[in-house]
């Protein structure tokens, strides 16, 4: 049965571009123009909580969303120490000179006591902050979990818009939950040290299906034992299955320290775009990551606005303290809560 006119769907993106205020349509403009300033303004205005600001901030995505999408985005873990900051300021300075225009997401894990983050990015890539073709924005990890900052997704689109063509997300480090930037990248790299310990440690399931390319960081400490954590890694992919069966994720050492290698880096990030891209594979994974981040936002908004009504803003204490004396079960005291939020029948 043909929709009428009322339940057809929007033929063109010019049914989602809102109206915009001076002050937001200048956001928009400086961003197109390649501005930092009303980048940074964006972006702030994009990680604020503040429900008006929220509402500004979809819109002002709205408008910039056509001119985003045209950077490759590459995403970098790691544990700490592995070098991290060191490796991404010579690849960005790398790729300034090959003509690009890099942005650097670098999110900081915040304080679980007090929330607070150093956001001390800025100074670990003193020689890539200072380039103008260069922009590197620290966020606090805020308690998100997959060690991306909970606006990486918008920031990127951004950056995209004001036309960097080159984004690299760095997350705080590597465990279960730090493998979301996987979700919102188009490769994701993962670094890891020679002489690590247990090697075993190193070659977590849960990382190792979605790594697309691995690097063996601070080979000049030690050349052998680099190369044998090499053969390691490879001997450990053999175990798991790729996503494209069109591509076995390489290993390279390197040395970031040295800015040893990280052209061969970079050759490697162009195969795979250039393996995957004539498949369809490339295209493919970026509409899943927009459908995935559909649906988290939805989530989130569930999850928001569960907490934000009346009832259960008035009875979640009281529950909260019966579930842990023990007085009621958790699936009674949820059950409960949930029911608050279904209408009544009319």
């Amino acid at each position: 049965m043909p929709m009428n006119k009322s339940e057809r769907l929007p033929e063109s993106r010019a049914d989602f571009v809102p109206e915009l205020d001076a002050a937001d349509r200048a956001l928009v403009d400086g961003v197109l123009a390649g501005q930092l300033r009303p980048l940074a303004k964006t972006i702030t205005l994009i990680e604020s909580s503040r429900e008006d600001h929220q509402a500004r901030a979809h819109k002002v995505m709205e408008a910039l969303l056509p001119a985003s999408g045209n950077a490759l985005r590459i995403g970098i873990s790691g544990v700490p120490g592995v070098g991290k900051s060191t490796f991404i300021e010579a690849l960005g300075l790398y790729l300034i000179e090959q003509g690009h225009r890099v942005a650097v997401l670098a999110v900081d894990p915040s304080s679980s006591v007090t929330g607070g983050s150093i956001l001390g990015d800025k100074t670990r890539m003193e020689m890539l902050s200072q380039r103008t073709e260069a922009y590197i924005r620290p966020s606090p990890s805020a308690g998100s979990l997959g060690g991306v900052a909970a606006k990486t997704r918008e920031t990127m689109l951004v950056c995209e818009a004001a036309g960097f063509d080159v984004i690299i997300v760095e997350t705080v480090g590597v465990g279960q939950s730090e493998t979301a930037v996987a979700g919102m990248t188009d490769i994701f790299c993962l670094l890891q040290l020679p002489n690590a310990g247990d090697d075993l440690q190193a070659i977590k399931k849960g990382i190792m299906e979605i790594a697309d390319l691995i690097v063996i960081n601070k080979a000049d400490i030690d050349a052998r034992a680099a190369q044998l954590a090499k053969s390691q890694m490879k001997s450990a992919l053999m175990m798991f299955r790729h996503a494209s069966p069109n591509w076995t994720p390489p290993v390279l050492t390197l040395s970031a320290l040295q800015k040893d290698s990280v052209a061969g880096f970079w050759d490697e990030v162009k195969r795979y775009r250039d393996t995957l891209r004539p498949t369809g594979e490339f295209d493919a994974k970026r509409r899943h990551q927009a459908l995935a981040w559909m649906w988290e936002m939805i989530d989130g908004g569930l999850r928001s606005r569960f907490r934000s009504h009346p009832q259960v803003k008035h009875e979640l204490p009281g529950l909260a303290r019966a579930v842990e004396e023990g007085a009621t079960t958790p699936s009674a005291a949820a059950m409960r809560l949930l029911g608050y939020m279904e209408k009544p029948s009319q």
